[in-house]
């Protein structure tokens, strides 16, 4: 169906919920599948535990350089033919993956998976910065993504019942499903949200004054870099979290509840955040939250060190941890995006690019360096915090809580 035919646009509700799944297909598509772990090693052959994690690890290599392409493609061609192909792709890979007979040849699947799921990050900030600016903008995001953190709360318990079903081959399939409607959703509800007069030429001079101006700003960078290294602390917890509660603490049986109780965490985070942005800023909320994030390491480093670690205060610092991710997150995104959003698609691939790669390397340092136990993920929290503290401060020249009024293109 043309953008054209839509005969009505969506209303706020509609949107926020519509840009909530187009977020969901990638959290599915690296959460639904966690409990299927051991059982995709155990068939594939895989030796190792550690390199389970690689099905997680290649998916989001895959999401990071996907994003280059699809931001310049969407500034040129608009956001809808974009989107409505690469979700078809992604139901391709998800096919593929689920029929996958080699360990190498479902890390291919995941790694297309990967790379046409890049999309959905890169069109759902986009469309937002299409429509709204600055703390709106944050705000926006916040709902999405509230709505979007309960993928994690339910997708290991959605993947433990697929499992009950069938095989783990059963998760690729739903994949594939959950795409195949938001794909719908998207060729019947979606309408264009980047006018023809808007769309920038695809010429290797207007994306290369585009990348400069989005890797030169230092808004631009600081805050996307802030927003990799923090993201990397979801990685390093999603890759081992089967391992800590089912191998460390023996709770295979409680894991996807475990694991729920820490996402929830999040959710109440962005939820917070939707209330309190407009009113308190984007800087005073998650440059908070990183020193919270610091306190918090160093005291859970305290505890694993006097020997008093356990389940459950494992589970609290855990779960106050992503609280502050959860804080810094979508502020960090609206920050980066701000001085930049006259060029949203591209400026979105290059500081989803920066994000995810970056996050993918700072989340495998930390996950395979998994010990048996928590201390590694312990200390990679307080490097983490300590590390986006360091770039905050060189971002704000410094200062730390000081708003900032600087001048922005208007929103399409």
């Amino acid at each position: 169906m043309p953008s054209s035919a839509i005969k009505s646009p969506m209303h706020r509700h509609e949107f926020v919920a519509f840009v909530a799944a187009l977020m969901a297909v990638n959290a599915l598509g690296v959460d639904l599948m966690l409990p299927a772990l051991a059982d995709i090693g155990r068939q594939l052959g895989v030796a190792t535990a550690n390199h389970r994690q690689w099905i997680i690890t290649v998916y989001m290599l895959g999401f990071g350089t996907g994003q280059l392409v699809y931001g310049p493609l969407a500034d040129r061609y608009g956001r809808r033919p974009i989107l409505l192909v690469t979700l078809a792709g992604f139901v391709c890979a998800s096919i593929f993956a689920a029929s996958s007979q080699t360990f190498a040849a479902l890390l291919g699947a995941r790694m297309l998976q990967g790379l046409m799921s890049a999309s959905t990050r890169v069109l759902a900030v986009a469309i937002v910065r299409d429509q709204f600016t600055g703390r709106q903008m944050a705000r926006t995001l916040s709902v999405a993504q509230m709505i979007f953190f309960l993928v994690p709360i339910l997708a290991p318990t959605l993947g433990q019942g697929l499992l009950a079903f069938g095989p783990w081959r059963f998760i690729f399939y739903a994949l594939a499903g959950f795409a195949a409607f938001v794909l719908a959703w998207s060729a019947a509800r979606l309408p264009e949200s980047l006018p023809v007069e808007r769309r920038s030429a695809l010429s290797f001079a207007n994306i290369g004054a585009a990348y400069r101006l989005t890797l030169t700003n230092r808004f631009s960078l600081g805050y996307a870099v802030a927003a990799a290294i923090t993201f990397g602390g979801i990685i390093a917890f999603v890759s081992s979290a089967q391992q800590i509660f089912v191998d460390e603490f023996g709770a295979g049986e409680r894991f996807t509840l475990l694991f729920a109780a820490c996402a929830f965490s999040m959710g109440c985070a962005s939820f917070a955040n939707s209330r309190l942005v407009e009113r308190l800023g984007t800087r005073l909320i998650s440059q908070s939250a990183v020193l919270a994030l610091i306190t918090l390491s160093v005291l859970h480093l305290m505890v694993i060190g006097v020997g008093q670690e356990t389940l459950w205060t494992y589970m609290v610092f855990q779960a106050l941890s992503m609280t502050c991710i959860g804080l810094c997150g979508s502020n960090f995104g609206a920050m980066a995006m701000e001085p930049v959003g006259h060029i949203a698609g591209t400026a979105s691939s290059i500081q989803g690019f920066i994000g995810s790669v970056g996050a993918v390397i700072v989340g495998s340092l930390i996950g395979q360096s998994y010990n048996g136990t928590t201390t590694p993920l312990a200390l990679g929290y307080l490097a983490i915090g300590v590390a986006v503290l360091g770039v905050v401060l060189w971002t704000e020249g410094g200062r730390l809580f000081q708003a900032r009024h600087q001048r922005v293109e208007p929103a399409r």
